[in-house]
């Protein structure tokens, strides 16, 4: 069996395992999941787009993810298993290549598919049909696969719980000397509720620090309706952004009401760093954390909650110590880059190994799944 990885985006894997090692940036997790697989990469094609893929981008996706899929269905048979990092370059892949005679085995990691586009593209690409196996970091998204399209336990897996986070680069160290007063950290656009984050800190003798950068001219508009003298937001580099987590006294993710998984990857980097986290509550490991006291919850949208929160945290320094421990622990211990890498390898070759099956090439999609 020969492993493939479609990958979402155009990414030199080496480049970033090469200065990973140098301490520059956190490990891609891929990188070591091609390693551990004997896989090839294949990125994005950027040239020789056709007016097709441009009007199939439309439904998911981008022109570059539907050509790729164009190139792969001619390259891939049924003795190949492609694991697809993204439904933008998976469905693409799974429509092309899984009405083939002889089809590849298709995996396809879906981050986000409850929301209109994502239900529409399963509509009308009607790729459930060519998918072998469905994964995701989302009870929610595992649970709308199973529940609104009929999908096994066997074809939807949830592998891990959260994503992989480099714990060789996001570590605990010092604050920087500058700091003149406590600094509230937050990070990323997507879903986040940076009003509310504005109304609460108001009043607070802090500095409210974002790490947030989009070319979107309109999702910056939307994330920062109000931008008060104690809030700033810049981009910062890997190294920057890992000092950024050093110096917050307080990582606060305030996050509009979703099912997405889009405030992990700074909740478990924010961990890493053993910083103390408030966050806003849902569903999952997230509501699963705040109870068990490892992170601080507040409703969304609850302004007042939120100010009373930081302030408690703030004010009690060893209370803030002992959940920062637990968090750092616990990304230490069970939510970190190798766990992920680890568990996704073992899903994929314990359900497609190394032995080609000759009579599955001629079988029905139906058949195969039973």
């Amino acid at each position: 069996m020969r492993y493939h990885i479609a990958l979402s985006y155009a990414s030199n894997l080496e480049l970033i395992a090469q200065n990973a090692q140098a301490g520059k940036c956190p490990m891609d997790a891929m990188w070591d999941i091609s390693k551990l697989l004997k896989a090839k990469v294949h990125l994005p094609i950027a040239d020789s787009l056709s007016p097709l893929d441009i009007i199939r981008s439309k439904i998911i996706g981008k022109p570059q993810h539907w050509a790729l899929a164009r190139s792969l269905s001619k390259q891939l048979h049924s003795d190949d298993v492609i694991f697809c990092a993204g439904e933008d370059v998976g469905f693409p892949i799974a429509r092309l290549c899984g009405a083939k005679v002889a089809p590849p085995k298709i995996v396809v990691f879906v981050h986000n598919i409850t929301q209109l586009q994502g239900r529409l593209a399963l509509k009308l690409l009607n790729v459930q049909e060519w998918v072998d196996l469905f994964l995701t970091i989302s009870p929610v998204q595992a649970d709308f696969l199973r529940n609104s399209l009929g999908l096994s336990h066997k074809r939807v897996c949830q592998v891990v719980e959260a994503p992989p986070t480099d714990i060789s680069f996001f570590t605990p160290g010092l604050a920087s000397p500058k700091k003149v007063r406590p600094i509230i950290g937050s990070r990323d656009l997507q879903k986040r509720d940076y009003q509310t984050l504005a109304d609460a800190t108001q009043d607070l003798n802090v500095d409210v620090k974002i790490c947030a950068f989009s070319p979107d001219a309109k999702a910056l508009k939307q994330a920062f309706k109000v931008m008060p003298n104690h809030m700033s937001y810049c981009f910062y580099d890997w190294c920057e952004l890992l000092q950024f987590y050093r110096d917050s006294d307080i990582v606060v993710i305030s996050a509009v009401e979703n099912n997405s998984s889009a405030s992990l990857n700074t909740l478990f980097e924010a961990m890493a760093c053993r910083r103390p986290v408030i966050i806003t509550r849902s569903s999952g490991i997230i509501a699963n954390l705040i109870d068990a006291g490892i992170v601080t919850g507040v409703n969304p949208g609850d302004i007042v909650g939120l100010k009373q929160a930081i302030a408690k945290v703030l004010n009690d320094p060893q209370k803030a110590f002992e959940q920062a421990q637990q968090g750092y622990e616990l990304v230490l211990n069970q939510f970190n880059h190798h766990k992920y890498t680890q568990a996704l390898v073992t899903k994929l070759t314990s359900r497609f190994g190394n032995i080609n099956h000759p009579k599955l090439v001629f079988q029905t999609r139906t058949n195969r799944y039973v």
